[in-house]
Parts: structure tokens; C-alpha cells; sequence
């Protein structure tokens, strides 16, 4: 047990640090073409942040846990909602803007009903709960629409958008550094992957833990940490639309791209992720969409960020409350 987390701890660090040359050098990329605030935190961050699900799902599906990838994401996407959008909204309301209410949110609300409903419809059927590689096909395809949908809409957005903002007076970094420091940490993404994995799994084992549960807890907390990071820093530097694009574009990614390449790949059982798992996750990605267009003028304000981290706790304590025994 001790060499699982010591597996389970290096490989978070090589996730986190690989995530974060990642990032740097994917964005120092994109910012050399040109791209806004948002867009660079829908699609470029996003991807880049989300690239730990990406890795830690593949290779548990590789490694037979396919419990613990579809895990990974649902707990990953539920922790982004409610952790990571309303620490955020703490530390400083978000502005939303009708945009992205109308053609981005509602987009993350798509993607956690087909899930719910790719999962559920085996399972009405009498059969158990899985993602086909059929399923992982289409959900790949709904990424391709999501992306050409996303820069079709850049193109479109005005100037004085207060999430779309353009970063003035930056300093492009040398082609050859940025390319260089993104390989670098995808380098340190797979090894770390693989080591955490490895960890969880006999982690899992050794306190009797389902693998799915802790896909839920330990895998989603820990991959989704760059997001968390990402998105605190962004927030208090003043750059919301990075930290508003980040959760969303990942929330879509996880499950458009990673979720659609895993089970592509091989079939995925999802095993002790039940119905109220993907419930949780559709009412959050709805309330995260509710939350933008009331109360105050398109704005997720403290109060209503206190209320995500609040039912965060609220679904931690259910999970523990219904541990087997």
C-alpha cells in the first residue's frame, strides 16, 4: 500500500508539472496566432489541462479499469462545475456573456445527457451500463461539430467582448520554445498517467474501494487539479474569460474526446458509476447555465459559488454515506 501511493504521488506531481509545460507552450503557440482570452481557455487550455483525464482514462481502459477512466471523467467534470466554477466565482465573480449562455453552456449540458443516455440505454434494455466503441464514435463526432462550431463563432465575436478580450502588448515566445516546452510535459503526461493509475488501482485494492469510486474521489480531485490551478490564477489576474473557457471547453473535451477515444479504443463498463452519478452531473452542468442567467446582469456571483462548493460537500458525503460495507 505505502509503494501505491508513493506511485499515486509521483505521478500526480508528473501530471500537474507535465499539464503545466503543457499549457505554457500551447498557449505561447496560440497567442502567436492570434487567439482571444476565451478561445485560447475553450479550446487550448482546456485541452491542454484536460490532457491528465485524457491520459489516466486511456490507460486504465488499456489496463482493464474501465470503471476507474469513466470515473475519472464523471468526477472530473462534476469537480470542474462545482469546485472549480464556484472557488472561482469566490474569489471573483464571472462574467458571462449572452454568447456563450446561448452557444457554449448549452453545450455542456448536451454533452452529460448523452452520456446519461448512452449509458442508460443498454442498461432499460436489461443489459449492463456501457459505452460501446458505436458510442465512442458518435461522441467523437460531436467533438468535431463542438470545434468547428467554436472557431466558426470566433470569427464572429465582437471585439469589446468582455470574455473574448484579446491580450494586448504580449510577447510571443520563440516558436522553437513553445513546440519544445509542450513536448516536454506531454512527455511527463504519459509517464505520470501511467504511474498514477498504477497507484490508484492498488490503492483501490488495498482499502476496498471499487475502482469507480475512486475515479469518482482520489482520480478526478487529482487530474483535475490543472483546471483548478489554471482557473484560481486566471481569476485573480482579472482574466475571467480564460477561467470561464477552461471549464468549459474541458467539461466538453472530457467527455466529446476523451471519453469518445477511450471507447473507441475498447468498450467501456461503467460498473459502479450508476444512474445518480450522471444525474449529479447533468444537474450541475444545468445549474452552472441557471446560475449565469439570473440573479445579477450574466454574472456567477460569491453566493451562488458557495452554493456549488456547497453541493460538492453534499455529494462527497453521499458517496461516503453509501461506501459498501
Amino acid at each position: 500500500m505505502f509503494l501505491d501511493i508513493i506511485f499515486l504521488i509521483a505521478g500526480l506531481v508528473l501530471i500537474l508539472a507535465g499539464a503545466n509545460y503543457m499549457t505554457d507552450g500551447s498557449v505561447a503557440l496560440a497567442k502567436r496566432f492570434g487567439m482571444s482570452d476565451f478561445l485560447i481557455g475553450l479550446t487550448i487550455v482546456a485541452m491542454m489541462t484536460s490532457a491528465p483525464e485524457l491520459v489516466v482514462s486511456v490507460t486504465s481502459a488499456l489496463n482493464a479499469s474501465s470503471e476507474m477512466a469513466i470515473g475519472n471523467i464523471v468526477g472530473s467534470n462534476i469537480f470542474n462545475i462545482l469546485v472549480i466554477i464556484g472557488i472561482t466565482a469566490l474569489i471573483r465573480p464571472i462574467a458571462v456573456t449572452r454568447g456563450v449562455l446561448i452557444n457554449e453552456i448549452p453545450l455542456v449540458i448536451l454533452s452529460s445527457v448523452a452520456l446519461l443516455v448512452m449509458g442508460c440505454a443498454p442498461y432499460l434494455d436489461g443489459g449492463p451500463m456501457v459505452l460501446t466503441r458505436v458510442d465512442g464514435i458518435i461522441l467523437l463526432l460531436f467533438f468535431i461539430v463542438f470545434m468547428r462550431h467554436t472557431f466558426a463563432s470566433a470569427k464572429s465575436a465582437p471585439a469589446n467582448d468582455p470574455v473574448a478580450s484579446s491580450a494586448s502588448g504580449f510577447k510571443p515566445t520563440p516558436l522553437w520554445k513553445a513546440i519544445l516546452i509542450t513536448l516536454g510535459g506531454l512527455a511527463g503526461l504519459v509517464l505520470g498517467g501511467q504511474w498514477f493509475v498504477e497507484g490508484a488501482s492498488g490503492l483501490a485494492r488495498a482499502i476496498g474501494w471499487s475502482e469507480g469510486l475512486i475515479g469518482l474521489t482520489i482520480l478526478a480531485a487529482g487530474t483535475s487539479l490543472p483546471e483548478l490551478a489554471t482557473s484560481i490564477v486566471s481569476a485573480t489576474k482579472g482574466f475571467s474569460g480564460i477561467a470561464l473557457g477552461n471549464v468549459i471547453g474541458s467539461n466538453i473535451f472530457n467527455i466529446f474526446f476523451v471519453l469518445g477515444c477511450t471507447a473507441t479504443v475498447t468498450p467501456l463498463s461503467f460498473g459502479g458509476i450508476g444512474i445518480p452519478d450522471l444525474s449529479v452531473l447533468l444537474l450541475a452542468s444545468i445549474l452552472f447555465w441557471v446560475f449565469g442567467w439570473f440573479y445579477r446582469c450574466r454574472t456567477i456571483t460569491r453566493p451562488e459559488g458557495a452554493i456549488l462548493v456547497i453541493l460538492y460537500i453534499a455529494y462527497m458525503t453521499y458517496l461516503y454515506l453509501n461506501l459498501p460495507a
